[in-house]
């Protein structure tokens, strides 16, 4: 159950962001088949994208022979959405293009999910997270004064800009097809994700409040106020407080009773220096034991493996344990609706047989096409 229950969504190809937003509609109630590749039934070892691939079902299918194409074919007549992430024109070769789809089901919604998008000088060129964010400007921005942009792992990029901005677009055109019956081709880029996420930035330069050289600004770490320190254990925690009352009451808390000005920009490294070695005079837990103070905003900064005991993560079941692996937690919440996992990760084609039938194939079919190879079913 979930607020998309009943949705059914076609997952062709790719990882990261098109692999992402099959897990968040998964999440939300969708029923999502993998379509993998026919030799995936032999694959014992498992991709990095274990976790993603949570909440859907796959089918093993071989797309270079025209029968294994009209299998698919068939699956999208009875599809709401079809998500794919090859590089541009490959759907199409395959016979499996936005065309082809929309003349067995007018209504599809046909998601497109690339790095570079489906046009420009680039759109056939690979890329990975870290190439999209380098050309948006976003990269440049990341990092402390006097070192090399550092990468935000690939969250930015295949998550953020790319597999959110793809359930997004996917939803809204659910919507519109409401309204006009008809689907739609969805172009779902992260260089467009992510230069959308910099929306905030590009405003605050158009005005002069940033500065274009990396640390030197408010949230990257060049203010005093908004930054990671290091404690006397060797951990570290994070200060948040740009608002005057949180920089008045941080300033109460590590004793400096003559604070420079807040917004003296100027006086920002010193002051950093002077905050720093106020908070290397305590161990991380001495002052995580602040932490819930109307006023102070402050955080220890938490190990993968401590994330999911924190007090407060552990109180809204931020982490879940499903399936023997400890994960995120389905989000956002709803209150009629709930999200809900239901599904671990499919091994590729462990469902081939079972989604044929459910989807309405003849049970002569289904034989046929395992008999000649077309489909897969790994070993139960």
């Amino acid at each position: 159950m979930g607020p998309v229950n009943g949705l059914k969504v076609i997952e062709l190809g790719g990882i990261g962001p098109s692999e992402f937003a099959g897990m968040m509609l998964a999440d939300l109630g969708a029923e999502v088949v993998r379509v993998d590749r026919i030799d995936s039934v032999d694959e014992t070892d498992w991709t990095s994208s274990y976790s993603t691939r949570r909440g859907r079902r796959s089918i093993a299918v071989d797309l270079k022979d025209p029968r294994g194409v009209d299998v698919v074919l068939r699956l999208v007549e009875q599809a709401d959405v079809l998500t794919e992430g090859f590089r541009p024109s490959v759907a199409e070769r395959l016979g499996l293009g936005p065309e082809v789809c929309a003349q067995r089901n007018p209504g599809l919604i046909y998601t497109r999910v690339t790095g570079w998008g489906q046009d420009g000088p680039y759109a056939q060129v690979p890329g990975h997270d870290i190439n999209y964010l380098a050309t948006t400007g976003s990269l440049y921005g990341l990092g402390r004064v006097g070192e090399v942009p550092l990468p935000p792992l690939n969250l930015l990029g295949d998550y953020g800009g790319g597999g959110m901005l793809t359930v997004v677009g996917i939803l809204a055109a659910l919507l519109e097809r409401q309204q006009s019956g008809l689907g739609q081709v969805i172009d779902s880029a992260i260089v467009d994700g992510v230069s959308l996420l910099t929306t905030l930035i590009w405003g605050m330069r158009a005005q002069g409040e940033w500065n274009d050289q990396k640390g030197m600004n408010v949230t990257d770490g060049g203010s005093p106020f908004y930054d990671v320190y290091e404690t006397a254990d060797g951990g570290f925690v994070a200060i948040g407080a740009g608002e005057p009352q949180f920089f008045a009451a941080l300033m109460k808390t590590l004793g400096i009773d003559d604070p420079p000005e807040q917004w003296d920009r100027s006086r920002w490294p010193e002051f950093k220096t002077r905050v720093a070695e106020t908070f290397k005079s305590r161990t991380r837990d001495e002052w995580s034991a602040m932490v819930g103070d109307p006023l102070l905003c402050i955080s220890p900064v938490l190990s993968w493996a401590e994330a999911p005991h924190d007090a407060h993560n552990a109180a809204r079941n931020v982490f879940v344990d499903f399936e023997g692996l400890t994960q995120p937690a389905p989000a956002p919440r709803f209150d009629r609706t709930p999200a809900s996992l239901s599904l671990g990760p499919p091994m590729g084609g462990q469902h081939s047989e079972e989604i044929l039938g459910d989807w309405g194939f003849p049970a002569s079919d289904v034989q046929s096409l395992v008999d000649c190879s077309v489909v897969r079913q790994r070993d139960r």
